[in-house]
C-alpha cells in the first residue's frame, strides 16, 4: 500500500512538472533566450529523495517502504542540523533525527544511506562532508 502511495505521488509530481514545462506558442518575433545545453532544471527534492529510497531496495524496507509522508519530514531536519554544524552521528543519536516511525523502523546502515539520499536531494552542499564522515566511520 505504501509503495502504491509513493508511486502515485511520484507520478503526480512528475506529471505536474511536465505540465508546467509546457508553453504555448507566441507570435512575437523576438528571439527567445534558450537555456544552455548544460543547464538542467532543478529536481523536486521530494521526488529525488523518494526515487533514491525506492531504487535502493534497503533491507529495512523489504516488506514495504514507509509512506512518503513519514519519510519526507527527515531530510529538511537533517539539513537544518548540518547547517548548524552537527554531524550525522549526532543527528542519528542525541539529535533525535533517526528515521523511525510509529509502525516502521530503519536499520542503522540503512539510516546512514537515507541521510545521504536526503542530503543529496535537499542540501547537496553538505554531500561531500556527509560522505567523508560516513567513510571515516566505515559506514560508507
Amino acid at each position: 500500500m505504501r509503495h502504491t502511495t509513493t508511486t502515485a505521488l511520484l507520478a503526480t509530481l512528475l506529471l505536474a512538472g511536465a505540465a508546467t514545462g509546457c508553453g504555448s506558442g507566441s507570435s512575437d518575433d523576438k528571439p527567445r533566450a534558450q537555456p544552455s545545453a548544460s543547464a538542467t532544471p532543478p529536481a523536486n527534492p521530494l521526488v529525488q529523495f523518494t526515487n533514491a529510497v525506492n531504487h535502493a531496495q534497503l533491507e529495512s524496507y523489504a516488506t514495504g517502504i514507509p509512506a512518503f509522508q513519514d519519510l519526507e519530514v527527515f531530510p529538511p531536519q537533517w539539513c537544518k542540523a548540518l547547517n548548524e554544524g552537527h554531524s550525522v552521528e549526532w543527528m542519528l543519536g542525541d539529535g533525535g533525527l533517526y528515521p523511525v516511525g510509529q509502525d516502521w523502523g530503519t536499520k542503522k546502515a540503512d539510516a546512514y544511506q537515507l541521510v545521504l539520499f536526503g542530503v543529496k536531494a535537499y542540501c547537496p552542499k553538505h554531500t561531500a562532508a556527509v560522505t567523508a564522515e560516513l567513510r571515516a566511520s566505515g559506514e560508507y
